[in-house]
């Protein structure tokens, strides 16, 4: 059996030419004038151009001498005149959003990742901020420090008062044993 034929890299593909060459539109170019149009369509001033354009269409053909007129009362050509532009003018339109709402969705991508950098940003900083509480509970506070100094203070304040009354009631008549500084100090509490 013959294998099937896979194109090679070493051999030119064979390309078709065409009789009549497409031309080439950039469609990025097309796409702005498309928006620029819908843009100009959606003025005052593209209505007002419209308005005085019927009047002056409508008038003349109304008012002019007979062999000066071009479109009797229906006015047919106008008609096709007006459907004509807005024929072209609805795919323009569309257009012209299409590529708004391509812009848009890029747009809301971006503001998506946004959101989510933020959103991981605080919480990062929730957790940070968590973490210096939880230490700033193990420091200790002036206070704190402030009532320690004060109780150790008023044992050492004890502990002389002791030893006062103890070399007091030595000097009573009680038996010496070398004073307070051969006794050991009691533990502290």
């Amino acid at each position: 059996m013959a294998e099937p034929r896979t194109p090679r890299l070493d051999t030119p593909r064979s390309t078709k030419r065409q009789l009549v060459k497409r031309p080439a539109i950039n469609a990025d170019a097309f796409g702005v004038f498309a928006e620029q149009f819908a843009r100009f369509m959606g003025t005052a001033t593209f209505l007002i151009y419209m308005t005085g354009f019927v009047i002056i269409w409508v008038s003349w053909n109304l008012l002019a001498p007979e062999d000066a007129r071009w479109d009797n009362y229906p006015f047919i050509f106008l008609t096709l005149i007006l459907s004509l532009q807005a024929s072209y003018a609805a795919p323009l339109i569309l257009l012209a959003q299409n590529r708004q709402e391509q812009r848009d969705k890029v747009i809301n991508e971006q503001d998506r990742q946004a959101n989510a950098r933020a959103h991981a940003d605080m919480e990062f900083l929730s957790r940070e901020v968590a973490s210096l509480r939880m230490s700033v509970g193990e420091v200790a506070t002036r206070d704190f420090l402030r009532s320690e100094l004060r109780s150790l203070l008023s044992d050492l304040d004890e502990r002389a008062q002791e030893e006062r009354d103890r070399d007091e009631s030595d000097d009573e008549g009680g038996p010496s044993h070398g004073g307070a500084l051969d006794r050991p100090a009691p533990p502290p509490t």
